[in-house]
């Protein structure tokens, strides 16, 4: 492929998928079932509205979807109470799996929600969205649906930062600019055509979810890229313009910490892949500073390097989904 085929070949517009009407023959005609999952921490402000949305306009009037899955981290607001009165089935991640050894991450809530959910198709939503609507799911799941090459689909937007008189219309996805494409153009030029790899709306076939693993923390976004297009190559990925995204943004130093665990996970796949040979084993500690009582402070971040394996092999997860350890990965 040249430079710019994968981009001009898998890149759609929303509008590209508007026939819900089409969308629901195609799942039924390919007797394909559809799992919304919104992994949330605090997030009742917005969780009420986009499990609305998403039921009115694709469980109800079309049925696009079939579950709205809930997993939470352990919010201390009314989040989960919240959710599970307007119709989402509602799980603890500390309480999927209780066998495991207990972890917190947004990468472990995704990878726990393969239990919990059934569909054959997963689409995940982040759960703070401001300009929620339902096309952040059902143009996931249109390439999906209608080309039987695309196994996964990610989401691209305009992200405006919100001042304090004014909202800007650009200048999101700093991370992604300052970190994840510089690294993307040095080592994997042709994944610098994602247009924004840490987008956290996505969906994919079951299929690719179980056989990848799942780091727990930030880093997932960028290794589930990383892994699907080793497995499978960049054909089977595609990505979709939802045109804008408002959500709450994070300070430098949040944005610091990200790039940091994001890094970490980075150059740990290069080195599994054997592009890169580190000389020691990576510090998991980011070291920042703060000011007390006129003083620099250290205020350090230690990042749980920790990933789950691919979900097909945990013995509890094959024996739900009926599915041969010995035999799984040659399917």
């Amino acid at each position: 492929m040249g430079n710019n085929a994968w981009i001009k070949k898998n890149t759609f517009h929303f509008s590209d998928f508007k026939d819900l009407n089409y969308l629901v023959r195609e799942k039924k005609r390919k007797n394909l079932t559809i799992s919304l999952c919104l992994p949330t921490l605090n997030e009742e402000e917005t969780i009420a509205k986009e499990i609305v949305i998403f039921r009115s306009e694709l469980v109800l009037r079309y049925p696009l979807i079939d579950e709205i899955v809930v997993i939470d981290s352990g919010s201390t607001d009314k989040t989960r109470e919240v959710a599970k009165a307007f119709g989402a089935s509602v799980y603890i991640a500390d309480e999927i799996l209780p066998d495991l050894e207990k972890q917190k991450g947004k990468g472990e809530n995704l990878w726990k929600a393969l239990y919990v959910t059934s569909g054959d198709i997963i689409i995940y939503i982040d759960a703070d969205i401001k300009n929620i609507h339902h096309r952040f799911a059902y143009a996931l799941v249109g390439p999906l649906l209608l080309y039987d090459n695309i196994k996964y689909v990610k989401a691209f937007y305009e992200r405006p930062i919100a001042g304090r008189r004014k909202t800007r219309p650009t200048g999101g996805g700093r991370v992604t600019e300052l970190v994840v494409r510089p690294f993307f153009s040095l080592f994997f030029p042709e994944m610098a055509q994602i247009i924004q790899p840490l987008s956290g709306e996505y969906a994919g076939f079951r299929k690719i979810f179980e056989e990848i693993p799942f780091p727990i923390g930030y880093g997932v976004e960028t290794s589930m890229l990383l892994d699907i297009c080793e497995k499978w190559g960049l054909d089977v990925i595609a990505q979709v313009d939802l045109e804008k995204r408002v959500h709450r943004n994070q300070d430098t130093k949040a944005l610091g910490r990200m790039s940091f665990a994001i890094i970490n996970t980075f150059v740990d796949r290069l080195e599994k892949l054997g592009v890169i040979k580190t000389q020691k084993k990576l510090l998991t500690k980011m070291i920042q500073y703060k000011i007390i009582n006129n003083e620099y402070r250290p205020d350090i971040f230690d990042i749980k390097k920790l990933e789950r394996p691919p979900i097909i092999d945990i013995p509890e997860y094959c024996k739900k989904f009926n599915i041969d350890q010995g035999t799984k990965k040659n399917d």
